[in-house]
């Protein structure tokens, strides 16, 4: 391009960008027009940005829900990302634009957009021997993108000739160009040179080596592009997301000098009140479309009964980074599942030969050992039950009463904890308790943290118990969790009032991981759960015995559940 035209005046600002200064959502175009148009030799080719934005329901078409086959017409928002993306040039004529960081709330389209962006710079840029890649945490999740494009490709008649599809790749013969879907490491990936690179829920991914890899592939191409997408993710984690979110806060505010990178947020800020309907606009921009108010409000109904539900609420629905570790359930909801707060008393002998299913939390040996029986419902309408044994040692209740000013003395009197001699927990007593209640009641499984009780285990084993040992991770504790929860919540549960029990879930936590899987935890070190912890457990062991197919409980033994239970 010549000096002349360098020094040409920046274009207007069109109407379609005018549009948008109204809405604070859409402030990022307006940002990113003048940033782009500040841009030495930087220009606008309006004729090809609304070209795109007329063809696309004729490329394009829905794939999944009510509008599954149907033309993809634009919103608002989306139309104006896409003018930025294919209008913006550089001086040589190449596009301005090569990074894209869209962070929106669930459900308003994400991947589908995603997807049908990749399509359109793969195929329509003409970039001879192209190559496409869908990436994410794992191969699972790239594939939701990548099958989405497959999807649009089978239903355009512009594109469907054109691309060949296979299981994990689709080919452009007319290019010699391919687009594939990758696994989540980096391994074996150096070689490639990407063109179009799409990225899927960055606050996901465990790390940035992907990532990287992919984006130092594009070197060799005159107008590469990166589109990434993802909704926010927990404070704190050890997931790459966080850093991309910095970064992408750092362009939007122009601390960090990035004209290449268009940057598209759609989140509630944090002073906002996350029960007000018009905030959740700002996350939701096809509030609506998707998701429905309907189904918002009913969510935010049910969060705020639940300080866990209110932080999957502002995370996935607000689009804001929320705590990994929040209070979990709430004292009022707790008390109501007592209708008579004594019940706790008469359980032992009211739920003689009743089934059951057990759970042994064993401490320390100076704390609380809580071994919990949870009875499911016999019959319709009724609740499920909890009893509740619980030991420690005598020297130990005595010293806990005077330092820490818990009640545990008059928990002793009133037998809601019994004592052990000494000054460390009797495993002995406790097994032989197990073993006492296996024939009081009908007793279909044991589960067992695996910390701290392989002999116990094997003892109880032999003595005719089923002994599951169960993890203490996300994988194993994340369903009976939520259960346990929602029988909570719902009022099914009766607890009888146990006072112990009501004690530790008064400072439970609950922790979350990046894919939504929760489990308990303290919020402080010197806190009790042991009893919540073992009810959960006992929870898990009731609804894994309630899938079709034979009882995973029908052969004595020593059984484990998820042996590969590792945190990412």
């Amino acid at each position: 391009m010549s000096e002349a035209a360098l020094a040409v005046a920046p274009p207007p600002v069109p109407e379609w960008v005018r549009s948008c200064e109204g809405d604070p959502a859409l402030a990022f175009v307006m940002l990113h027009w003048q940033r782009a148009a500040a841009t030495p030799g930087a220009w606008f080719d309006a004729d090809l940005a609304e070209a795109v934005v007329a063809m696309w329901p004729t490329w394009f078409r829905h794939t999944e829900g009510r509008w599954a086959g149907k033309p993809f017409h634009l919103t608002v928002w989306q139309a104006a990302i896409v003018r930025l993306l294919v209008g913006w040039k550089g001086p040589e004529g190449f596009r301005l634009f090569r990074r894209l960081f869209l962070w929106i709330a669930r459900k308003n389209g994400k991947s589908e957009f995603l997807a049908a962006l990749t399509l359109l710079f793969w195929i329509c840029d003409g970039e001879k021997g192209g190559q496409a890649y869908a990436m994410a945490r794992n191969e699972a999740q790239a594939k939701i993108v990548f099958e989405k494009a497959k999807t649009m490709v089978r239903m355009s008649p512009a594109f469907a000739d054109q691309v060949q599809p296979f299981k994990k790749s689709m080919f452009l013969p007319e290019l010699f160009a391919r687009f594939e879907v990758l696994s989540g490491n980096a391994e074996g990936k150096h070689g490639l040179s990407a063109s179009v690179t799409c990225g899927d829920e960055m606050h996901e991914w465990p790390d940035g080596v992907l990532y990287t890899t992919l984006h130092q592939s594009i070197a060799a191409r005159d107008q590469p592009i990166e589109l990434y997408g993802s909704t926010a993710g927990l404070k704190g984690s050890r997931n790459y997301g966080w850093t991309l979110w910095e970064e992408c806060l750092s362009i939007q505010s122009g601390a960090l000098d990035d004209p290449a990178t268009l940057v598209a947020i759609f989140a509630a800020a944090p002073e906002d009140d996350w029960t007000d309907e018009a905030v959740w606009r700002k996350a939701n921009p096809n509030l609506g479309i998707s998701p429905k108010l309907d189904y918002l409000r009913a969510e935010c109904a049910k969060a705020k009964d639940s300080p866990r539900l209110e932080n999957d609420f502002r995370r996935y629905h607000l689009n804001q980074w929320t705590e990994q570790t929040v209070r979990w359930l709430s004292l009022v909801r707790w008390d109501a599942c007592a209708p008579d707060k004594e019940a706790w008393k008469r359980f032992p002998d009211e739920l003689r030969g009743r089934k059951c299913f057990g759970a042994l939390d064993l401490s320390s040996v100076s704390d609380i050992t809580a071994w919990v029986l949870v009875f499911p419902p016999d019959e319709p309408g009724e609740r499920w039950k909890v009893l509740v044994r619980a030991w420690c040692p005598a020297e130990s209740i005595e010293l806990r009463s005077r330092r820490d000013r818990v009640p545990y003395d008059l928990w002793a009197r009133e037998r809601a904890l019994f004592k052990t001699d000494g000054d460390v927990v009797d495993y002995g007593v406790i097994e032989r308790q197990v073993i006492a209640d296996a024939e009081l009641y009908d007793l279909q499984g044991v589960a067992i943290d695996r910390w701290n009780a392989t002999g116990t285990a094997i003892r109880l084993s032999e003595d005719g118990c089923n002994v599951v040992m169960f993890g203490q991770g996300f994988a194993s504790m994340s369903a009976p969790s939520k259960e346990f929860e929602r029988l909570v919540t719902a009022g099914l549960l009766d607890h009888g009032g146990h006072p112990v029990m009501r004690w530790m879930i008064g400072h439970i936590a609950i922790k979350t991981d990046d894919a939504g899987n929760i489990k308990p935890t303290k919020e402080r070190s010197g806190e009790k759960i042991d009893i919540p912890v073992a009810g959960i457990m006992g929870v898990g062991l009731a609804i894994g015995d309630q899938v079709e197919g034979p009882s995973v409980y029908e052969d004595h033994g020593i059984r484990e559940i998820e042996l590969m239970d590792v945190e990412f």
